[in-house]
């Protein structure tokens, strides 16, 4: 059983940390459970272009408002708390965050904790 509290992680090689983010790493490819279980916060007025050609990614609001938009089609999305939105056919899409926003982050295959976004907004493909 692996058990983790938001203490533990912070400032921690857990706590990654980006131009207008910050993710904090609860499970990661080393802890075997095959997908990764982060807890992202994004600053207010942040905008990213994000592309996970690797990896899926599944995204829960808890706090903060803001939009996703696919880049592909257009469609804009609102973002609030108690909203879902997943990444499943690798989308490159557009997050603007209008408040600070907390996000509760799935990503599989898992990361090994320490990526940050390359030119295109992804990860690289991870390692076997």
């Amino acid at each position: 059983m692996i058990v983790r509290s938001l203490d533990d992680l912070i400032g921690t090689e857990r706590d990654v940390q980006g131009d207008v983010w910050t993710s904090r790493r609860f499970l990661v490819a080393d802890d075997g459970v095959g997908f990764t279980l982060n807890e992202t916060n994004t600053e207010a007025g942040a905008e990213q272009v994000l592309w996970y050609k690797h990896h899926v990614e599944a995204n829960y609001v808890i706090e903060g408002e803001g939009e996703v938009e696919n880049l592909a089609t257009g469609e804009v999305f609102p973002l609030k708390p108690g909203t879902m939105y997943t990444l499943d056919k690798h989308e490159k899409h557009r997050l603007k965050s209008f408040t600070a926003m907390r996000l509760v982050c799935v990503f599989t295959p898992p990361l090994t904790g320490r990526e940050t976004h390359d030119a295109d907004g992804a990860y690289a493909l991870p390692e076997d």
